[in-house]
C-alpha cells in the first residue's frame, strides 16, 4: 500500500496539467485491491477545499468525486464509514465538507456533540453553537 497525497488526487480529478494528470492516472492505474493506495482524512479535507476554492467545482460535483474515491476498490480511505456519513450529511448541509467530517469523526469517537462558533455548521452539520 502507498499513501496518496492531495495533489495527486486533485490532478487526477481536475486534469488541468497534462503531464501531471497523466502521471497521476498512471499511478492510480497501478493500484489494485491487493495493493491499494491509502487516502487520509487530511487529504480528503484538503481535496474538498482545493476542488471548491481553486477549481470551483459545484457541491454536487465534489460529492460525486468524493463518492468515486470512496467506492474505488483500489483505494483505502481512512475511516471509510465516517467519510461516507460525512458525505451524506454534506449533501444537505450549508457548511463545508470539513465541518461535516469533523462532526462525524467526533460522533464516532463517542463525543456527545462537537462545539463550534460557526453558525452554519451548528445549523446543518449537527454541531452545537458555543
Amino acid at each position: 500500500m502507498i499513501g496518496i497525497d492531495t495533489n495527486i488526487l486533485a490532478r487526477f480529478l481536475a486534469q488541468d496539467d497534462a503531464e501531471q494528470g497523466q502521471r497521476a492516472d498512471s499511478l492510480l492505474q497501478t493500484l489494485s485491491p491487493q495493493d491499494p493506495g491509502f487516502v487520509s482524512l487530511v487529504s480528503l479535507i484538503e481535496l474538498a477545499w482545493v476542488m471548491r476554492s481553486r477549481y470551483r467545482v459545484s457541491k454536487s460535483e465534489l460529492i460525486q468525486n468524493l463518492e468515486r474515491l470512496l467506492n474505488s476498490p483500489e483505494l483505502v480511505i481512512e475511516s471509510q464509514q465516517t467519510v461516507a456519513q460525512a458525505i451524506a450529511r454534506f449533501g444537505s448541509a450549508k457548511t463545508d465538507f470539513a465541518d461535516c467530517l469533523i462532526e462525524r469523526s467526533g460522533h464516532v469517537a463517542g463525543c456527545r456533540h462537537t462545539v463550534t462558533f460557526d453558525e452554519n455548521a451548528a445549523k446543518t452539520s449537527g454541531m452545537k453553537l458555543l
